[in-house]
C-alpha cells in the first residue's frame, strides 16, 4: 500500500528514499563480492596449473593442501586488504564524515581488514609449513618451531606484522569514525603492505630494491582500485543517503517553496551528495591507481623476466595473461569516463552496474593471476652466482664500474617510488596551471620552471648516478643528502605548489573533502603549526644531521631498503619545511620577520659547516662494516672518500644556503619597497593629510614650548 503524498519530498536517507533504489541493489551487493572472489580463486587454480606453482617439492613436500591452498588464501588476503584500503581512501576523498554512507564505508573497511587478518594468519601458517616442510601437529615441538619462525626469521616476522596490523586496523576502522582517525587508519592500512613486499620473490631477485618498490606500488595501487569499486557496490545495495539523480529529484506535486534548488550537472543540491558524484570521484582515483599498477607491473616484469626469452616461460605466459586483463580493464575505465558516467549523472544507471560486475570479474582474474605468479618461479634473478663478491653479499648487486664524469650522466638505478611520485607531481602541477589559464587567471612561468626542475632533480638524485653509487662511496651518499635536504627543496618551495592547488582545485559544497579541503586541513592542523614553526623547522633540519650520522640510523639506511626510503623522505621533507619557513609564499601559520630569518639562516650555516668539519676530522671509518667491506679496486680509499664527503657537506652544502640568504635579502628589500609604495599611494589619496597633521602637532608643541619659555 502506498504512503499518502504529503507534498514534501523526503530527505536523503529516509525510508522513502531507500525504497526508491532499484530492486536489484541488494542482489548487486551480494553478487559483486561473490564474482570477485570466485574469479580470483578460479584464476589462481588455473595459473598454478599452467605455471607449475603448486608442483610437489622434491624434499620435505608439505602436501597438496598447502601447495594449492597457500596461493588461494593469499589471493583472499589480497582482496580483503583491497576492501580495507580502498574503502578508507574512497571514504576520505568522496564521502561525508558522520553520514550513513561514511559509516558503511568504515564498516566495509573493518570487514575487509578482518578478512585480511584471518587470511594472512592462515597464509602465514601455510608459509611456515611450505618453507620448513613440517607437518601440522598439536605437539610442543611444532609450536616451538612456529614461534621461532614468526619471531626470528624475516619471512615469519613479515607475516606476524601483517596479521597484527590487520587486527589493529579491524578495531580502528570499527571504533573510530572521524576524519583524522580515518586518515590515520588509512595510513596504517597502506603501511601494512610493506612487510610482505620485502619478502617472497622480491627478496630473492638480484634487483631487490626495484622488485620491492614495484611490488609495493603495485599492491597499493591495486588495493585502492579494487577496494573502491567494492565499496561502490556495497553503497549501491545499502541504505545510505546516496541516490540517483531521478531519486534525488523533487516530487512533481511539491510546492515551489519546498523544492530544493538544482545544483550543477552531476551534483546534488547544496549539502546533498549523489551517487554519480561519488562514482566520478572514484573514477579519478581509479585512473591514478591504474597508471601506478601498469607502470609498476611493467617494472616488476622486467626485473623478474630479465629478457625476451623469459617471456616464453610459464611465468612469462602468466604475465601476458595478466597484461591482457589489465588492458581490458583500461578499456572499461575509458568507457566509464567518456560515456557511462555522464549518462549516470543525467538519466540513471543504465548498463553501468552490469559493466561494473564485468570489471569486478576481470579484477578477480588479475588478482588470482598475481597470487599464482607469487608462487611461480621467475626465470631471472633467482640463481645465485657460484662465487659472490663482497659487494654482492652486502648490496645484492654487482660492484659498478669506476665513477667517471661520463657515468655521472649515463649511470642509472631508478627508484620507482620517487619516479612515480615525481611524474604525478609534474602532471598534477601542469593540470593546475592549465586550469588557471583556462579560466583566465595568470600563474608565473618561473614557478612552473622551478617545480619541474625540482622534480627532475629528485628523479636524478634518487635514480641516477647518485643512487647507483651512494652505497659504495660515502662522498656520493653525502652529495645526495645535500641535494635532498637543500637544493631540491629550494626549487620545490619556489614552485609554490600549495598556493597553486588552493587556486586551481574547486571548493566542494556537499560536506565532503577533496584535495583543496585536505590541503587546508593540513595547513591549519596542530601538527602543521608545530613543524612549520621556524625554530622547530630549523631544529629538525640541524639536529637530523647529527642524529643520523652519529647514531645507528645511518647503518639502518645503508643496510635496509626501508631505511633508505625513510632517509630519502625524511631529508626531503625536513629540508622543504626549513626552506618554506624562510622564503616560501605558501601559507603557513607563522613566519619570522626578515631579520629573524637571516639570523636563523646564519646560525644554521655555522652549524652545517661545523658538521662537515666534524666528518672530516673523523679518524675512524663510519659504518666500517659497509663502506670498508665493499672490495672496491678503484677510487679513493674508504677513509679518504669519507674525508671528501665531509668536504662536500661543508662546501657544496653551503651553496644552496647562500642562495637562500640572497633570496631572503631580496624579499626583504621588495617588502620594504612595497610598504613604501603603499604609504605613498595612501598619501596621494589623502593629500598628505597624515603628514600635515604630524607637522601641525609639531608646530603646536613648539608653540607650547615657546610660551613656557616666555613665562
Amino acid at each position: 500500500m502506498n504512503r499518502p503524498s504529503t507534498g514534501v519530498r523526503p530527505q536523503a536517507g529516509t525510508g522513502a528514499d531507500r525504497t526508491a533504489l532499484p530492486a536489484g541493489s541488494s542482489t548487486l551487493r551480494i553478487a559483486g563480492p561473490v564474482i570477485l572472489v570466485g574469479a580470483a580463486v578460479l584464476a589462481v587454480l588455473a595459473g598454478l596449473a599452467f605455471g607449475g606453482g603448486a608442483a610437489p617439492n622434491l624434499l620435505l613436500d608439505p602436501g597438496p593442501v598447502v601447495r594449492w591452498g597457500l596461493p588461494v588464501v593469499k589471493a583472499i588476503s589480497n582482496l580483503g586488504a583491497a576492501a580495507m584500503l580502498g574503502s578508507l581512501v574512497l571514504a576520505l576523498f568522496a564521502l561525508r564524515s558522520g553520514a550513513r554512507n561514511f559509516e558503511i564505508a568504515l564498516d566495509t573497511a573493518s570487514i575487509g581488514a578482518a578478512v585480511y587478518t584471518v587470511a594472512s594468519a592462515v597464509a602465514g601458517l601455510f608459509t611456515f609449513l611450505q618453507t620448513l616442510g613440517v607437518k601440522l601437529s598439536a605437539g610442543p615441538e611444532f609450536g616451538a618451531q612456529l614461534g621461532r619462525f614468526l619471531l626470528e626469521l624475516p619471512l615469519g616476522q613479515a607475516w606476524l606484522m601483517t596479521v597484527l596490523a590487520g587486527a589493529v586496523i579491524t578495531i580502528a576502522a570499527f571504533a573510530f569514525r572521524g576524519w583524522t582517525a580515518t586518515l590515520l587508519t588509512a595510513v596504517l592500512a597502506a603501511a601494512s603492505f610493506i612487510p610482505l613486499a620485502t619478502q617472497g620473490h622480491a627478496g630473492d631477485l638480484s634487483g631487490h630494491d626495484a622488485a620491492v618498490n614495484s611490488l609495493l606500488l603495485h599492491t597499493v595501487g591495486a588495493a585502492v582500485w579494487i577496494g573502491g569499486l567494492v565499496l561502490l557496490i556495497v553503497l549501491r545495495g545499502s541504505r545510505s543517503e546516496l541516490s540517483d539523480p531521478a531519486v534525488a529529484a523533487p516530487a512533481a506535486d511539491a510546492p515551489a517553496a519546498q523544492t530544493p534548488k538544482p545544483g550543477k550537472k552531476g551534483k546534488a543540491p547544496r549539502g546533498g551528495l549523489t551517487f554519480a558524484a561519488v562514482v566520478r570521484r572514484y573514477s579519478s582515483l581509479a585512473l591514478v591507481a591504474y597508471i601506478v599498477v601498469a607502470v609498476s607491473g611493467v617494472a616488476r616484469s622486467i626485473v623478474a623476466v630479465g629478457d625476451w626469452a623469459g617471456m616464453l616461460t610459464p611465468y612469462g605466459g602468466l604475465i601476458v595473461a595478466k597484461a591482457v586483463v589489465l588492458i581490458l580493464l583500461g578499456a572499461l575505465g575509458a568507457r566509464y569516463r567518456t560515456r557511462l558516467i555522464p549518462k549516470l549523472e543525467t538519466n540513471g544507471s543504465g548498463p553501468f552496474w552490469t559493466l561494473v560486475l564485468l570489471e569486478l570479474a576481470l579484477m578477480g582474474i588479475a588478482s588470482g593471476l598475481a597470487a599464482a605468479l607469487s608462487r611461480t618461479p621467475p626465470p631471472a634473478g633467482l640463481e645465485a652466482p657460484a662465487v659472490r663478491t663482497p659487494a654482492e653479499i652486502l648490496t645484492g648487486a654487482a660492484l659498478p664500474p669506476e665513477l667517471t664524469p661520463v657515468r655521472w650522466l649515463t649511470m642509472w638505478n631508478l627508484d620507482l617510488i620517487w619516479a612515480v611520485a615525481a611524474a604525478l607531481g609534474v602532471a598534477l602541477y601542469l593540470l593546475g596551471v592549465r586550469r588557471l589559464r583556462k579560466r583566465g587567471d595568470a600563474w608565473p612561468v618561473h614557478r612552473t620552471v622551478f617545480w619541474i626542475l625540482g622534480m627532475v632533480a629528485l628523479v636524478w638524485v634518487t635514480g641516477g648516478a647518485i643512487n647507483a653509487y651512494q652505497e659504495y662511496l660515502f662522498s656520493v651518499h653525502m652529495l645526495g643528502h645535500m641535494m635532498l635536504s637543500m637544493a631540491i627543496p629550494l626549487l620545490l618551495v619556489s614552485g609554490a605548489p600549495v598556493t597553486l592547488a588552493l587556486r586551481a582545485i574547486d571548493k566542494r559544497d556537499d560536506g565532503t573533502r577533496g584535495g583543496r579541503e585536505w590541503i587546508l586541513w593540513a595547513v591549519h592542523s596542530p601538527f602543521s603549526r608545530v613543524v612549520t614553526n621556524p625554530f622547530v623547522a630549523a631544529a629538525i633540519f640541524v639536529l637530523s644531521l647529527w642524529a643520523f650520522y652519529f647514531t645507528d640510523l645511518v647503518r639502518w639506511a645503508m643496510t635496509d631498503h626501508i631505511g633508505h626510503e625513510w632517509m630519502t623522505a625524511h631529508f626531503l621533507i625536513s629540508g622543504y619545511l626549513f626552506v618554506l619557513s624562510l622564503i616560501g609564499v605558501d601559507p603557513v601559520p607563522r613566519r619570522l620577520p626578515y631579520a629573524g630569518r637571516l639570523i636563523t639562516l646564519i646560525a644554521v650555516m655555522a652549524t652545517h659547516a661545523f658538521f662537515g668539519m666534524a666528518i672530516m676530522m673523523q679518524s675512524g671509518l663510519m659504518v666500517a662494516e659497509w663502506f670498508g667491506a665493499m672490495g672496491r679496486t678503484w677510487g679513493a680509499t674508504p677513509l679518504q672518500d669519507q674525508y671528501v664527503g665531509g668536504g662536500v657537506a661543508w662546501s657544496v652544502g653551503e651553496i644552496p644556503t647562500l642562495i637562500l640568504a640572497i633570496t631572503v635579502a631580496i624579499q626583504w628589500s621588495r617588502s620594504d619597497a612595497k610598504v613604501q609604495k603603499r604609504q605613498d599611494r595612501a598619501a596621494d589619496r589623502s593629500g598628505d593629510a597624515e603628514l600635515a597633521e604630524y607637522n601641525a602637532r609639531l608646530a603646536a608643541l613648539a608653540e607650547k614650548d615657546r610660551r613656557s619659555a616666555t613665562r
